[in-house]
């Protein structure tokens, strides 16, 4: 099960990808054996391709021993390019998105649907309205990796962990 792990649904799909690129060697049987498109994953092949071929060209290192050991590392990369995409669970159980806020979903399809626990903070690839605004592609992330990528856009204060804040004493409550 490509879910297991963590990591959301970005980490969910490179394990697919690996294990259909490196355990099976891009086999055909494997996607059918597990339910997936053949075409896609051809597709995601040739992306890789290229975006090797272009870290070479400019010389970057483009080889990454198991990204899976640093699972962090990969949603610190998918954060920096999505950063305006954050959403963060509120007291009332809904996320809210975090510069213009508004009430947002994790979309039923998502690794993250099924959690229990659900992250407090996701990074997400688009909106989706149906019945109600749902998060397609969500990943957990840490709030410090916002002002550390991307210090122009995000302060300490957008960040700040709401249970760290002092909260007002409830009237008529223990004594």
């Amino acid at each position: 099960n490509f879910a297991r792990g963590g990591g959301g649904d970005h980490i969910a799909l490179m394990r697919c990808y690996n294990e259909w690129a490196f355990a099976t060697d891009y086999s055909t049987q494997w996607c059918f054996e597990n339910y997936v498109q053949v075409r896609s994953m051809r597709k995601a092949r040739d992306i890789r391709e290229q975006l090797e071929g272009l870290c070479e060209r400019v010389e970057v290192d483009h080889t990454v021993s198991h990204p899976e050991e640093d699972i962090n590392a990969v949603l610190k990369a998918i954060t920096s390019g999505f950063f305006y995409n954050i959403a963060k669970l509120s007291r009332t159980g809904e996320y809210q998105t975090l510069k213009q806020p508004k009430t947002v979903y994790i979309h039923p399809s998502s690794v993250l649907a099924k959690e229990d626990e659900p992250p407090p903070w996701v990074v997400f690839f688009q909106l989706a309205f149906t019945t109600k605004e749902f998060m397609r592609q969500v990943a957990p992330i840490q709030p410090a990796w916002l002002i550390e990528i991307a210090p122009h856009f995000y302060q300490e204060s957008d960040v700040e962990d709401a249970k760290s804040k002092k909260m007002p004493k409830s009237r008529g409550g223990r004594r």
